[in-house]
């Protein structure tokens, strides 16, 4: 019962935020715009959602692979202030979504390192290959 409940309200965070994102997005009238850095950033935060959605139903089905969803979402979610911090790059993502976020994040990969539901330990290959995705996805939306 715990399990749904986390996982509902992974994916309940996950949806308010990503449809506050999409709606913030500025969709362009020129067809160059389009091809410009500027509008593919704007689908970062988005990206983000979807990771904790997709992380958030495999842990309310009990999917084998959620504890690598759950910690790609924690890994994007984590590495995201922290590049923003260091200066690395401007954060698209707001300071309230980005604490959210984070809270969540350390959440997912407590249970995803934890094994707490039972769904398969994450391999070491699982780990490095979460982490580089995670860090693949904040690269690509903030160094297109």
């Amino acid at each position: 019962m715990t399990r749904k409940i986390l996982a509902t309200v992974f994916m309940g965070i996950a949806l308010v935020f990503g449809v506050l994102f999409y709606s913030k997005i500025q969709f362009p009238v020129s067809l160059e715009a389009y091809l410009q850095k500027s509008f593919y950033s704007q689908f970062g935060p988005i990206a983000i959602c979807v990771e904790l959605l997709n992380g958030g139903y495999n842990l309310f089905v009990k999917h084998k692979k959620s504890n690598f969803t759950l910690a790609l979402f924690g890994f994007t979610a984590l590495l995201d202030p922290i590049f923003n911090t260091v200066g690395l790059f401007t954060s698209n993502v707001p300071t309230h979504a980005m604490v959210v976020f984070v809270l969540c994040a350390f959440v997912a990969l407590w249970l995803a390192f934890s094994n707490t539901f039972k769904m398969g330990r994450i391999s070491l290959l699982g780990v490095i290959l979460s982490f580089i995705l995670g860090l693949a996805v904040e690269l690509f939306f903030n160094y297109l």
